[in-house]
C-alpha cells in the first residue's frame, strides 16, 4: 500500500502556487489507545472492533461528499489500509495526539482558498446528508463548527483557510473556537446538527446508540457483541 506523507507536498518549493482543494480530514487514534472510557463495558478487542466500525461510518459519510477529498491520519496500519481500500488518502501519523495529527494535515493543505474540515471519527449517527448540511454552511463564512453535546467539544471544524483560527479540540473547545473567531473578528457559524453532535465516548452512549434503531456499522457491531443484553437495553 502506498502511503501519503504529509510533508510530501506536490509542487512544494517549485515556485508556483497550488490550486485550492476541499479536504475532509478524519483523525483516528491507534486501536490500542482508542475508546478507553468504554473499558467498563467493553474489552480491549471489542473497543478496537467498535473503533473501526465508528470510523467506517464516518468514512462512508465523508466519501459521499462530492468535490471533497478525504484524508485519514492515524498511527494504525489497519486504519490506514482500510482508508486506502475505501478510496481515502492514508496519512501515517508522525506525532502523538489529536492536535498534532490535525497540524500534520494542515501542513499539506495548499493555498488561502482551500477548505479543511476536520471530522472526528466517533460519530455513529453521521449520515451523508447531515455532513453535507454542515459543509454547505462553509459557503457563508470562513469558520463552521459543530459542538459535541456531551462535553462542549468540537466534532467538526471547517475553516477556509485553516490558518484563519487555530484548531483546539477537547472538552469545551467549541467555546474556545467561537471566542477565537470573535477575537479575530472572523465570521463564525454554529451547525447544531444532532447527527454530528453525538459522539460515542462513554458506556451510556452505547445504550443511546442501541436505542436509536438506526442502521450503521457501529450499531451493528454493538449488536453482534450482544450489548443489548449485556447493557439491558430496553429493560
Amino acid at each position: 500500500m502506498a502511503l501519503f506523507c504529509a510533508h510530501d507536498s506536490p509542487g512544494a518549493g517549485r515556485g508556483y502556487s497550488r490550486p485550492a482543494v476541499q479536504v475532509i480530514a478524519v483523525p483516528v487514534k491507534s486501536l490500542e489507545a482508542a475508546k478507553t472510557r468504554l473499558a467498563p463495558a467493553l474489552s480491549p478487542a471489542e473497543r478496537a472492533v467498535l473503533t473501526l466500525a465508528l470510523f467506517e461510518d464516518v468514512l462512508d459519510a465523508s466519501r459521499a461528499q462530492t468535490g471533497w477529498d478525504v484524508w485519514v491520519v492515524s498511527p494504525s496500519e489497519a486504519v490506514l489500509e482500510l482508508a486506502a481500500r475505501r478510496g481515502a488518502r492514508p496519512i501515517p501519523e508522525r506525532g502523538r495526539g489529536l492536535l498534532q495529527a490535525v497540524r500534520q494535515v494542515e501542513e499539506s493543505v495548499p493555498g488561502r482558498w482551500s477548505r479543511l474540515a476536520v471530522v472526528l471519527a466517533d460519530l455513529p449517527l453521521l449520515t451523508p446528508g447531515a455532513l453535507a448540511a454542515a459543509l454547505s454552511l462553509g459557503a457563508g463564512g470562513p469558520v463552521v463548527a459543530v459542538p459535541a453535546s456531551s462535553d462542549g467539544g468540537t466534532n467538526l471544524l471547517l475553516r477556509r483557510p485553516h490558518s484563519v483560527i487555530p484548531a483546539r479540540f477537547g472538552p469545551s473547545s467549541f467555546a474556545r473556537h467561537r471566542a477565537e473567531a470573535a477575537r479575530r473578528r472572523i465570521p463564525f457559524r454554529e451547525a447544531p446538527i444532532p447527527e454530528l453532535g453525538f459522539d460515542l465516548d462513554r458506556p451510556a452512549d452505547l445504550t443511546r446508540l442501541l436505542r436509536e434503531k438506526r442502521s450503521g456499522r457501529a450499531r451493528a457491531a454493538c449488536l453482534e457483541m450482544g450489548l443489548e443484553a449485556r447493557l439491558a437495553v430496553g429493560a
